[in-house]
This record gives structure tokens, sequence and C-alpha cells, in this order.
């Protein structure tokens, strides 16, 4: 039986009006910025409501949000025996962009001298800029859209241009853009993607962004698996609560943002937010270490033959090998922490992952692989080798993401990746040769640095790697070698 606490929401929504517009309105929100929003409100009042948005997916979640009076529930279960069950009121409005009059509407609140401060949760490829350089994808087609229907807009950043467009004709101040997505300098590219846009349309009224909008950086971190049949399944035997909105999560939150705010902020710092100067450490220390570590359980635990995250944990050899990973290959490109914090915020982590309550899909965490890889494994593999030392794990790890291809290829099986398509064609081409294939990928300038495409010894031992895996070799004997090797 589940002990549950109950923690009703103190706030009143009539009470206070709207002043930050989100765009991404999924689990992730719901549990993490929507949750400082209410605790922040029901501490010090104001006037920051959220109204929610999706842009082009999931109008049934919106249509589910209007019919609950846009209330909902989070659970934060500790375990499979403790769990948190928190009312949560701090979004005002949810809309849908994907129709005219919905697009209307959002531009509308977006452009209101209410709204202080956008806030994203768009996923890595929302930003539409290649991974491994940072450039706007300017021949996709959602931004060939946007460049030729400004004031139609269906990406973010359209929807950005356009508000900001419409508040400086009006002579309004621009809000502030502050992106919660897992990138490093997720402000920072924000910003590029944002200003990249504008120029194409007009070099003056990007100058005019550059200097007027804010693109604080942050880093947020909660486990928030999406929300199965069987995860409503379980809350409502827990809870009772049979809600469609509801979401499930960890107890464990951060949110880390630098305090760039010229028209004003929440008091966030009252309900736990770290409001600082510099968020790059903490962002680094997370994508590489967490996020990192998840992206080797979704590739390599599912080869493995594991379905969720703490499943995969009960492997002995996966548990040592997360940790070798976090110690050995990314503390040496985390300097300004000290090797007790790392080792402190790893066995923190490996406790989280065995947390059985979340179900914590490997399927889930493996979507997007191009998108995600460069941040998480890619860039951290460039700095070791500059600094010759050996990353097994990480090369492990891509052997494993190449082989999903392979087998999601062969299954006809969608990965959710924007390059899925070329991806799976490379597969096809160099079907019966990896050697080819490897080498194929490593050219996608897109995904991977020039310092690891032409590396001749690390495609050598890929091709081995993948071989190996591809024959039936099992994972944990080739985790268990990764020990040896950075122990040379």
């Amino acid at each position: 039986m589940t002990n549950i606490q109950r923690i009703d929401s103190q706030i009143e929504p009539s009470q206070h009006d709207v002043g930050i517009v989100h765009i991404g309105l999924g689990a992730f929100h719901r549990a993490h910025q929507a949750v400082y929003v209410e605790q922040t409100l029901a501490l010090h009042g104001g006037d920051w409501m959220i109204v929610s948005a999706n842009i082009r997916s999931n109008h049934k979640l919106v249509e589910q949000m209007q019919a609950a009076g846009h209330g909902y529930h989070v659970v934060e279960y500790a375990d499979m025996n403790n769990a948190n069950l928190r009312e949560i009121k701090a979004i005002k409005n949810t809309l849908f962009s994907g129709s005219d009059e919905g697009r209307e509407a959002l531009l509308s609140q977006m452009t209101s001298p209410a709204t202080k401060i956008v806030t994203l949760t768009i996923t890595e490829k929302g930003y539409y800029l290649a991974p491994s350089t940072g450039e706007l994808l300017l021949d996709t087609p959602d931004i060939q859209h946007d460049m030729a229907f400004p004031s139609q807009p269906k990406t973010a950043l359209g929807l950005i241009l356009e508000s900001l467009k419409q508040r400086r004709a009006l002579g309004l101040a621009a809000f502030t853009v502050l992106s919660c997505d897992n990138m490093p300098h997720n402000g920072v590219r924000a910003k590029g993607a944002v200003v990249a846009l504008a120029k194409a349309q007009d070099d003056e009224f990007a100058q005019w962004i550059e200097q007027n909008v804010a693109f604080p950086n942050s880093m947020v971190d909660r486990i928030v698996p999406a929300v199965s049949e069987q995860a409503l399944a379980m809350i409502k035997a827990d809870t009772g609560i049979n809600e469609p909105t509801v979401v499930k999560c960890e107890q464990f939150s951060q949110w880390v943002i630098e305090d760039h705010f010229p028209s004003g902020r929440p008091q966030w710092e009252s309900a736990g937010v770290q409001m600082v100067e510099d968020v790059s450490s903490y962002e680094m220390m997370k994508l590489r270490m967490l996020n990192g570590s998840h992206s080797l359980l979704a590739y390599l635990g599912s080869i493995a033959g594991f379905k969720t995250v703490a499943d995969a944990m009960q492997d002995k050899d996966i548990r040592a090998f997360l940790e070798r990973y976090m110690m050995q290959e990314v503390a040496p490109t985390l300097p300004s922490f000290s090797q007790a914090e790392l080792a402190t915020y790893c066995q923190q982590l490996l406790a989280r992952f065995e947390n059985d309550s979340l179900q914590h899909q490997l399927k889930q965490i493996a979507m997007d692989g191009s998108q995600k890889l460069p941040q998480r494994w890619l860039s951290s593999l460039v700095e070791l080798q500059e600094k010759s030392l050996a990353a097994p794990a990480i090369e492990l790890g891509m052997a494993g993401w190449m082989v999903s291809l392979c087998e999601a290829e062969q299954n006809q099986q969608s990965i959710n990746d924007p390059l899925e398509a070329v991806l799976f064609e490379f597969v096809r081409r160099h079907r019966d040769d990896s050697m080819s294939l490897i080498s194929a990928l490593l050219q996608r300038n897109d995904i991977f640095p020039t310092a690891l495409a032409n590396n001749k010894a690390l495609l050598v031992r890929l091709v081995s790697l993948v071989d190996g895996l591809l024959a039936g070799e099992k994972v944990q004997s080739l985790m268990r070698s990764t020990s040896q090797s950075n122990d040379k």
C-alpha cells in the first residue's frame, strides 16, 4: 500500500493574472515549471499564472486540460511505497495553435502587455539547429513556411518572432525567452535560432532582438516518464485519481536559472529555484552525467533486453558500467566540481535510476538520438581525445545507437528522429558492410564533430563493437571490458 501525502493547491486562479506563456504543454512542463510557479504564487501571489500551448501535436491534451478547468495533479514518487499527490492550479489557460483560431489566441497572449516571460519545452528538434554546428536549418519545411508566411507561424521560433514584431510595433517592452530544454547553453541556442530566423527576413529586426530580448540559460532536472495506460492504472490504484491529465514523476526536482529578466520574474528562489549568474557548469554536469547515462541505458539496456531504467539498474554489470562512465569519462570534463561533489552526484543519480515506481521506458529516452548525442556524449568524447584519455563507455554507447538504428530499420520501427529517413537509408545502403555504414554515419557533420569523423582508430573500434553486438555478443560482457580499458 502506497503512503500518499496530499498537497492541495493554495492559490485561487481568479486572483492572479497571466504573466508567463509556455510553449510545449507536455508532462515535463506540468511536473516541473508549473509546480515551481504554483509554489511561488502560493507564497507571494502576483500575476504570474501560465498560459500553456501545444503548437502542432497533442490537441487532445489541450482539450482534456480545458475540460478539467486547467487544474490537474502531479504524483511525485519517492519509491513504490511513498508519494506526494500535488494539486496544481498555476495554468490559467491552455491553447492549441495548430488551428488558425488557436494560433491567433496564442499570438494575442504573447503580445499582451501582461506577458513578461515566454518559456519553452520544445525538445532539441524544436529549435531547428544542426546538433553539431548550432546553425539554423533554413531548408526544413517548417522554417521555410515561417519565412514565407511570418504572420502565420508554425514553429515556436516563428511565434516568438511574430509576437515580438507586434510588441515592437505597439511600443511594448520585449518579453524574456526562457528555454527549459535539455541542451547546453539553451538560452544561447534559443537566441541563435530566433536571431537567425529573423536575419533571414529582416536584418534590422534581428539586431533589435539581439539588443532588446533576454535569453537566459537554465538547467532543469526531474525524471518525468511519459504517462502510459499502466501508469494511469497505478496512479488510480494508489491515489484514487482517475484523470487523463495527471502526471507522474520522481520527488527530486532542480531548476537553475541565469538571473536575467529585464521585465521582471516570479520570486522563484523562494520555491527552491537556484538563481545564479552562470548555469553552464550545472547544465554540463547534468547533461553528461544524468542524460548521458540515460542514453547509455536507452540503447545498451534495450539491446540487453530491458524495458525500463529501473529494470536495467538491477543488473550489477550495468550499474557498475554507469558508475565508471560518470566517474572516469565524465568527471575529467567537469573541472568546476570537486571529485567528492561528482562522486556524491553520481551516487544520487544511481539511486534515482533505481526508483522502480517511475517505470521510465528506455524507448522513450532513445527518441531523437541524433539530436541528443552531440550534447550528451560527443562533446565529452572530443575533450577526452584531446586529453589522450580513453572513453570506452561512450564508444560502446555509440555502437549501441548504431545497432539500434539497424534493428529499427529491419523491424520497420520508427525512432522518432528528425533524421530518421536519412539514417535508415544509410542502413539499407550499407547493410552488409559495417565499416562502410559507420564511416558514412561519422561523416554526418550535423551529428558528429570533424575530430571524430576523421579518427580512423575510433572507426576501427566502433566497427569491432558493432560487429560484436550484431553477432550477439552480450552487452554485459562488453561493459565489463570497459573497466579494463579505463584502467589502462
